[in-house]
């Protein structure tokens, strides 16, 4: 059989995985840390989303693994539920079970005869997991593949040796309710020792103890005759009784699968065991169960190399899993919830156009749709990445919805490259490498530099990282200084940017840059910049955007009006 622990739903191959994680601080700037805690409210799966999404790879034969489970299992409603159950019931034995212990050496009967239970349960969960696949229209290879491991595991000889032992040694522990035990007194009726007799499936009855010692001295013909008590009086030890109803537990549940007319090794002194002296009515349960473990330490013996041969089959294996099936299930709930709401998404779609590194049609901001209750207030805008348009240099009104604009890019990407279906109509793009954000630091971080250092620096070392497949997003990068001086070093780092070909938004208030884009291109045969602007319509903000010309002194005029320095404002004119 295939090694399912070598298997995966995210990578169609697993020894060639490369990927890049997004930092912390870039999660955060394109808003996917807000989008991962809407998408469940379980901690545990938002760190988990977060992983998977923030582990970026390019790798094209990934992504469309990837995006073709997602289909799958979006589109099959009740796969997902059914898969949610077993996967359940499987985290559950590995997690509240005893199966997770790792040795069975100081462990009793009882919790022996638990750990077969959860083996059982087990083995009916890989059942119901093959019935669950082999009736569900699946077409992704990801499915498909697990469900041929899932086949293969049912059909390996191992998991069918497995059945079989189980089912040999399988003794529910609500069917033992008594143990008959005999003592041995001497001449003064005290007792000198105690032996197991039977292990029986009902209760003893009758509670009265005088009446019991009645009957036990009584004549044969008085003696209590029910399916606990065979009648004999005497006390025999092992060898002695092999058609009891309690040999036949103690074969069964040891997997003796001896002749059996071939007499048993037990040793006699084994099922004896010395009464303590002094109170021994006080200490009679401890050394019942001292008595019990001495007379089947056989049967323990048998039950643990049983659940040691077994300790590694696959539950750990397909437990290895759930995290993967975690998070296409909670990414198809979520996004199925907002196509309910009447928010469009669609399949990325990887492109194979050498000139057009990114088209979409029709995309939103993922975080913004989340926080609005009418779709109708989204605004939905288009955007190209091709060779004249490498990197936009964005300018518009203050709150007009340049960073909004920005961070839904980033979140194209991420969701794309993580096989998730993306928020806009259309949209085909060439993978990143990684994605990169330039956003204004807090200030707790910029103490020793001061903002500008600190924005210099960073800028430095994103720039060494990223190459022409990665995407880098840029807020306000350069403005906490003088205009003149936070011009020229801007208007520098983006001729850097053409030069090295990197696709970039670069969200800024310096229209001047903007202007300077055609000039700016000529730093590349192959890579050019474009001025992206949030057009305003009568003045209003329209949070479209469109490549054109900057507006000019829109930022300032807001920036005025918004504190209230215009001249009209100040005179009360």
């Amino acid at each position: 059989m295939n090694n399912i622990g070598s298997f995966s739903i995210l990578y169609p191959d697993c020894n060639n995985i490369r990927c890049t994680r997004l930092t912390q601080t870039a999660c955060h700037d394109i808003g996917l840390d807000s989008v991962c805690n809407k998408i469940t409210e379980d901690v545990k799966e938002q760190h988990l989303i977060m992983n998977v999404l923030s582990e970026m790879t390019s790798d094209t034969d990934t992504m469309v693994y990837r995006r073709d489970v997602f289909a799958d299992l979006l589109r099959l409603p009740q796969l997902r539920k059914r898969l949610t159950e077993l996967f359940d019931k499987v985290e559950f034995i590995r997690e509240y079970g005893i199966m997770h212990i790792e040795s069975d050496d100081k462990l009793g009967l009882w919790h022996l005869m638990h750990r077969l239970e959860e083996l059982n349960d087990y083995i009916k969960c890989v059942e119901e997991m093959k019935e669950c696949l082999e009736g569900a229209d699946i077409t992704s290879a990801g499915l498909i593949a697990f469900r041929e491991h899932i086949d293969e595991l049912y059909n390996d000889a191992c998991f069918a040796e497995m059945k079989k032992d189980i089912a040999a040694l399988k003794v529910e522990t609500s069917d033992v309710r008594s143990v008959t035990i005999g003592i041995n007194v001497n001449e003064r009726f005290e007792a000198v020792s105690m032996g197991l007799i039977s292990i029986n499936d009902k209760p003893f009855k009758k509670s009265n103890i005088f009446s019991n010692f009645a009957d036990a001295v009584s004549p044969k013909d008085k003696i209590h005759n029910g399916t606990d008590w065979n009648g004999d009086m005497h006390y025999h030890v092992v060898e002695q009784r092999k058609d009891a109803s309690y040999f036949a537990f103690l074969e069964k549940a040891a997997s003796v699968w001896a002749d059996s007319k071939s007499p048993m090794d037990f040793n006699t002194k084994s099922t004896l065991v010395a009464v303590p002296e002094g109170n021994g009515v006080f200490n009679l349960t401890f050394h019942i169960e001292n008595m019990v473990n001495k007379m089947l330490d056989i049967l323990v013996r048998k039950l643990r190399d049983t659940l040691t041969k077994y300790a590694s089959v696959a539950v750990m294996d397909i437990s290895r899993l759930i995290p993967e099936f975690v998070y296409y299930i909670r990414m198809a709930e979520f996004i199925e919830g907002c196509m309910e709401k009447g928010f469009p998404f669609c399949e990325a779609q990887v492109s194979d156009n050498s000139s057009c590194s990114m088209s979409v049609n029709g995309f939103y901001n993922l975080k913004l749709a989340m926080n609005i209750s009418d779709k109708n207030d989204i605004v939905y805008n288009d955007l190209v990445f091709d060779e004249k348009h490498t990197i936009y240099i964005l300018t518009g009104a203050n709150r007009g919805g340049k960073t909004t604009a920005t961070q839904a890019i980033g979140l194209l990407f991420v969701l794309a490259q993580g096989g998730i279906y993306v928020p806009a109509a259309e949209f085909f793009y060439r993978p990143v490498d990684c994605i990169y954000t330039h956003f204004p630091a807090d200030e707790d971080k910029t103490m020793d530099l001061g903002r500008l250092g600190e924005e210099c620096i960073r800028f430095k070392e994103i720039y060494n990282s990223c190459t022409a497949e990665s995407l880098l997003l840029m807020n306000e990068t350069f403005s906490t200084t003088s205009f003149e001086e936070g011009y020229y070093i801007a208007r520098d780092a983006v001729r850097a940017l053409v030069k090295k070909q990197v696709r970039t938004i670069y969200n800024t208030h310096m229209h001047k840059l903007a202007a300077d884009a055609e000039e700016l291109s000529k730093a590349s045969d192959n890579a050019g910049v474009a001025s992206l602007i949030v057009k305003s319509e009568d003045g209003k903000r329209s949070f479209k955007i469109e490549a054109a010309a900057p507006e000019g002194l829109s930022y300032a005029m807001d920036i005025a009006e918004k504190y209230g320095v215009t001249y009209d404002m100040l005179v009360g004119e």
